[in-house]
């Protein structure tokens, strides 16, 4: 348990950022892992699912709750993107984020990132895949910046 604990919280810091890893897995989160390979999976914090480790690259999909944990913890997180207040109820109930909305957009952020997408209040909106490098969304007036896979509105 220590070590995937440590390990989690490194792949975190790598993927979002410097101290993110401690501050989004504290201590008492359940690490579950594959029936089948016995890899980590799901990581929940009371019930409540985190993040999805995925095997493909071995990087995070955050869930909105872990998006929340990140946003009102990290500082350094390096994974944000904040949109204009006219198209928050639309990447809320899902809506992917076009170039055209992006007000801010973390530089680190590359194509295929895992992203969040936040309200120029600093509330969180949504999380996604990045479609743009996060030059090119602030620089770029058309397409789809990000590839919302869930937002706040949404059933879960």
């Amino acid at each position: 348990m220590k070590n995937s604990l440590r390990r989690i919280r490194s792949v975190a810091d790598y993927q979002f950022g410097k101290g993110v890893g401690a501050k989004l897995f504290p201590e008492n989160v359940e690490i579950v892992y594959s029936k089948r390979t016995g890899r980590i999976r799901y990581v929940y914090l009371n019930g409540k699912r985190l993040a999805t480790l995925r095997p493909t690259d071995g990087l995070f999909s955050l869930s909105i709750a872990g998006a929340k944990r990140i946003v009102g913890n990290a500082d350094s997180a390096k994974c944000l993107v904040t949109v204009r207040s006219d198209v928050t109820k639309f990447i809320a109930k899902g809506g992917d984020v076009f170039a055209v909305h992006v007000v801010r957009a973390d530089d680190d952020i590359r194509s295929k990132d895992e992203v969040i997408v936040v309200h120029e209040n600093g509330e969180v909106l949504a999380v996604g895949r990045a479609v743009l490098s996060g030059e090119e969304m602030k620089a770029f007036k058309k397409g789809v910046a990000v590839k919302v896979r869930r937002g706040c509105m949404e059933e879960s």
